[in-house]
């Protein structure tokens, strides 16, 4: 399981994952955590900082950059711009020869190139369309990246198909159909075959030649 927000606070035994990583410590992201966890938690140092309250028996650290493995799968954390207060990191995931990289929230990728390389899915953060959500402060963004600009980082990138997460009101209240065909046009202005994702979705990835 890749996040586990707030909503997930009574729902978790039911879920009975096998692991959890985490990407940030976000209430939204890390919160359902708040009682424990029935498994091993994967998580940056910044973000076991700002959950250190929660009875959570079996954490485990990871460095960005620094490949690990669980059930089979293996993760690669890459640091992204989101928030100055929670850290966030987007994961590189594989298992054989597919690979895919999961983010939900974001205004930028640090090491794009080397996150994006070779992949068979994106799957990104729905916070916005077309619409920036995206502030600087200092010399770091904040915020979240829209989804066009999402597009075209996996136009640059050579990324096949973009899936939407995590999304904002003006996805989850809008007309479905007008939302996923405004979606799958900006996809195909950019070359991505992109959708909004959607509870019980199931995807087999088969592995991209490169």
């Amino acid at each position: 399981m890749i996040d586990c927000g707030a909503d997930w606070l009574r729902a978790l035994k039911a879920v009975a994952p096998t692991a959890i990583v985490l990407t940030h410590g976000h209430g939204d992201h890390a919160f359902g955590l708040a009682k424990g966890a029935p498994c091993p938690v994967y998580a940056t140092a910044e973000t076991w900082t700002l959950i250190d309250r929660f009875p959570i028996e079996d954490r485990r650290l990871f460095e960005p950059r620094v490949k690990f493995a669980t059930g089979g799968i293996s993760f690669e954390a890459f640091p992204v711009q989101h928030s100055l207060r929670a850290p966030a990191v987007g994961y590189r995931i594989g298992q054989g020869h597919s690979r895919l990289f999961y983010v939900p929230d974001l205004a930028a990728i640090e090491e794009q190139h080397e996150a994006l390389r070779g992949i068979a899915l994106y799957v990104g953060d729905g916070a916005s369309i077309v619409r920036s959500m995206v502030r600087v402060r200092g010399h770091v963004l904040i915020g979240h990246a829209p989804v066009v600009a999402q597009l075209g980082w996996c136009e640059a990138e050579g990324v096949a198909r973009a899936i939407f997460t995590h999304c904002g009101s003006g996805i989850v209240k809008g007309d479905t159909r007008r939302i996923e065909a405004r979606i799958r046009q900006l996809g195909r202005e950019h070359g991505v075959d992109a959708s909004v994702g959607y509870d019980g979705l199931t995807l087999p990835l088969a592995a991209r030649a490169r």
